[in-house]
């Protein structure tokens, strides 16, 4: 199998940087061991000319980094994506905001990623990821792309009046349902998105299927997690000069206390606000029982929304340092800084609570690496919201789960893990570990992958004995054999001969509609195509073609 990878933005693929999420955790290793090509946004912008794929060998696979035309950049990115799609799904429609044009600019980049992606002939397989790139399948079909294509969505899905506050958001849904395979990191997203389609098409779904008029997509939970070897490689890994020096200083800070840590790209979904109002409420009843370092890179400065609540963020620690800090001591050390991932794992270990408490999160890997992090012999406690994607894979015999809306439940559970007896503290985290051992990141993706073998569509093939490809004198309309003959020549149009192209695209739709006949994607094969049922009729075809 040959498989393209495509998402907004492509992993630095730099072990001395920090990873970005769980997109560059789950896919990096998908490139370098096993041979993806991943296509993702560059970091400067374009014309939006077309431009050959410029990749670059990563391992055993290659990277291509797309200028994305800088004329619908801001409307995709910064208005469409994340000032409209990211806290919709995050269930936060208070916060959206967008400008007219901002859902054409998002269109327009999907079908230039798509045309670029056109280009890949030597590939099996497209998987698609993320928010920024719903409609993708459809516009590779409307290039005419037919090899098996899968989705999966690393942020939550919302519920159906959540959702309605999406411009075109039928739209949206409806170009979701030309990918084979959707995936989800939960079962609370995949039921919200079967809620959806249930209100806004009166579909209904059988054993995971949706049938619709293009054919079926099947839609299934792939809870995304880590791998715990790598996370123990990080942790025996030397740090720079540089960065053991920084490292040390900051432990000493809390050299002879306990202290709980949060890890948190600076955005408003992650609930920095309440955790640190929650540190308010824990030392107002405990004076200097525990401290917090909240790590919180920025994120998206240049959306205001983000520069609002990164100054909230700050004004609210500013004042609980004041009221719980001394002279020595900090009640809240927070830092703007990126660290690698084995300054990250020390730092896990070292403390004696995670606090992961975002207002909602498809999934949140922080929760499953401070666990991953842990001393077996005297391993710190979890505190994890019950709306981020992780407490579905942990119960509250595991972790202590908790409403991130409310920060004295927040603080009633801080107390309760920094006082937590060792044997429970080490029977918590032997459930925890042995969960994360048995279902790795290794596994997510075959799983995904596995699945998207599996995939099939309907389409009927009695169509292809006669499709004709743009052409619109019927008397002159060339005739093909079978669907590997008809798919050959339209491959041969030019992308650049946009009429015909999407004249021929026509055709191929409308026998997509008939749905006749079921085929099946396979690993070695795009089509299986079952024989002919008329021979008198395939015979005189053949004649015709003479």
């Amino acid at each position: 199998m040959k498989l393209v990878v495509i998402s907004n933005r492509v992993a630095p693929f730099d072990p001395n940087k920090p990873q970005t999420g769980g997109l560059a955790a789950g896919l990096e290793p998908v490139v370098e061991r096993f041979g993806a090509l991943w296509m993702g946004s560059s970091d400067t912008r374009g014309d939006g000319t077309d431009q050959p794929l410029p990749l670059v060998k990563t391992g055993a696979g290659d990277v291509a980094r797309l200028d994305l035309p800088e004329a619908d950049y801001p409307g995709y990115y910064r208005g469409f994506s994340n000032s409209t799609l990211w806290p919709a799904m995050h269930s936060l429609h208070q916060r959206m905001s967008g400008a007219e044009g901002d859902y054409d600019s998002y269109r327009n980049v999907n079908a230039f990623i798509a045309r670029a992606a056109f280009d890949v002939r030597d590939r099996d397989v497209f998987w698609v990821h993320d928010y920024h790139l719903l409609p993708l399948a459809a516009e590779l079909h409307r290039l005419g792309v037919d090899r098996p294509t899968g989705f999966f969505l690393h942020t939550p899905w919302p519920a159906p009046d959540m959702i309605e506050h999406v411009p075109r958001h039928r739209e949206l849904m409806k170009s979701m349902l030309e990918y084979d395979l959707l995936g989800f990191q939960t079962n609370r997203d995949l039921n919200n998105f079967l809620a959806c389609l249930r209100v806004y098409f009166g579909l209904k779904s059988k054993d995971g299927i949706v049938t619709t008029g293009r054919g079926q997509t099947r839609l299934q939970k792939f809870p995304i997690g880590i791998d715990p070897r790598q996370f123990a490689e990080h942790l025996a890994a030397e740090l720079s000069p540089a960065e053991e020096e920084k490292l040390s200083s900051l432990l000493e800070k809390f050299e002879g206390s306990k202290f709980a840590i949060g890890v948190d790209r600076l955005d408003y979904t992650k609930g920095i606000d309440k955790r640190v109002e929650a540190f308010n409420h824990v030392l107002a009843a405990n004076p200097g029982s525990i401290s917090l370092l909240q790590i919180a890179p920025s994120s998206r400065a240049d959306v205001g929304e983000y520069q609002k609540y990164k100054e909230g963020v700050e004004n609210a620690i500013s004042q609980v340092n004041a009221e719980h800090g001394t002279d020595e001591r900090s009640a809240i050390l927070y830092s703007n800084d990126s660290f690698s991932q084995a300054a990250l794992a020390r730092l896990y270990r070292a403390a004696n609570v995670g606090v992961v408490t975002p207002l909602r999160d498809g999934m949140n890997l922080v929760a499953k690496e401070y666990v991953a992090a842990q001393d077996p012999n005297d391993p710190g406690v979890l505190v994890l919201s019950k709306f981020a994607g992780a407490a579905e894979d942990f119960s509250e015999d595991e972790a202590l789960l908790v409403d991130p809306n409310h920060p004295e439940e927040i603080a009633e559970a801080i107390s309760r893990a920094t006082n937590m007896p060792l044997e429970e503290r080490v029977r918590r985290w032997r459930s925890m570990i042995d969960k994360i051992e048995s279902y790795t990141i290794p596994d997510w993706s075959a799983d995904y992958l596995r699945e998207l073998h599996k995939s099939r569509i309907t389409v009927p093939a009695d169509q292809f004995h006669h499709l004709g490809l743009g052409w619109t004198n019927e008397a002159q309309m060339p005739r093909y054999r079978d669907y590997a003959a008809a798919l050959t020549a339209y491959n041969e149009i030019e992308p650049a001969a946009a009429a015909l192209k999407e004249a021929a695209y026509a055709d191929v739709k409308s026998a997509f509609e008939a749905l006749a006949v079921p085929l099946t994607h396979t690993q070695d094969r795009i089509w299986d195509l079952p024989a002919p049922r008329d021979r008198a009729r395939e015979q005189g075809l053949e004649a015709s073609q003479d």
